[in-house]
């Protein structure tokens, strides 16, 4: 099982000195990948479930971010947790995604995506909001078919997006098309990984009856697809403080990855809390 740790801008900041320690840390203690979470816009009143979100937190631009992370590191894979896809018009991210990639020498590949939950965020990237899940949808299968197109380019005609004959490039390095995975708490999240995602990585705060409800839901999914569900990777939101038999059980689950965030804003404290769960799990391989 491997591990992932999120810089959660929004209570860390974006400092780019901050930034860049926390990143080398990370792969210093031999972490995975790191992960961005997004939000385009918030405003008064903003809530997800029962928490409220200040207006004034500093989301940064995630793939900013992890391009910035990528000229300071050298092997930490680049993740999102999660890029709301129905904001992004998926012609441009595409060459976006492709462009980190490269630029990072092909470490972005823990892209994970979701549809939102702030209805005011939607209607102020000009989205309707009932609508985010049939866009995300056509916005990956966009992406996948500009990414394995060629010279003579490629069409689509769909809901929300049409074009002819159009070229992206660059490809992303060394493949025709970058793993997308899928966030979500819905049922409806569960399916969209198994009909579409190359990874399932629920939201944090599900029951774990829902959990295990969602990811046989993805399973399922996948199987009437025609898919081999064990092709869809299953990662987890995770406590820094993880046990040893817990990460165990999780393993039993069919965990491949766990997500943890430290519970400190102090960058010393930050570096502890890695070196802590590094030496736990034996992280650091030569």
């Amino acid at each position: 099982m491997e591990f992932g740790i999120s810089y959660n801008t929004a209570f860390f900041g974006v400092d780019p000195d901050r930034i860049g320690r926390f990143a080398r840390d990370a792969e210093e203690c031999g972490f995975e990948s790191l992960y961005l979470p997004e939000h385009v816009a918030l405003y008064p009143g903003a809530k997800i479930g029962p928490m409220e979100l200040t207006p004034s937190l500093p989301y940064g631009d995630p793939l900013e971010i992890l391009t910035f992370v990528a000229a300071t590191t050298r092997r930490i894979l680049l993740g999102t947790g999660v890029l709301l896809l129905p904001y992004h018009h998926p012609v441009v991210l595409a060459k976006r995604l492709a462009t980190v990639d490269v630029l990072s020498g092909g470490r972005l590949r823990l892209l994970t995506v979701g549809v939102g939950a702030l209805p005011g965020e939607a209607r102020a990237a000009g989205v309707d909001y009932t609508t985010r899940g049939r866009r995300a949808d056509e916005a990956i299968d966009v992406l996948r078919l500009l990414w394995a197109g060629g010279e003579d380019g490629v069409s689509f005609a769909g809901e929300f997006f049409t074009f002819d004959d159009v070229c992206s490039f660059p490809k992303p390095l060394g493949a025709t098309r970058l793993p997308i995975h899928v966030g979500g708490s819905s049922p409806a999240a569960a399916r969209r990984a198994g009909r579409r995602g190359d990874g399932f990585f629920p939201g944090g705060l599900l029951t774990p009856d829902e959990r295990r409800g969602h990811l046989e839901l993805a399973r399922s999914t996948a199987i009437e697809a025609g898919r081999d569900p064990d092709d869809v990777q299953y990662t987890r939101w995770g406590s820094i403080s993880l046990s040893v038999d817990d990460a165990e059980a999780l393993a039993r689950e069919g965990v491949h990855r766990v997500v943890v965030t430290p519970t400190s804003a102090e960058p010393a404290r930050q570096r502890e809390e890695m070196e802590e769960l590094a030496e736990r799990f034996a992280l650091r391989r030569g």
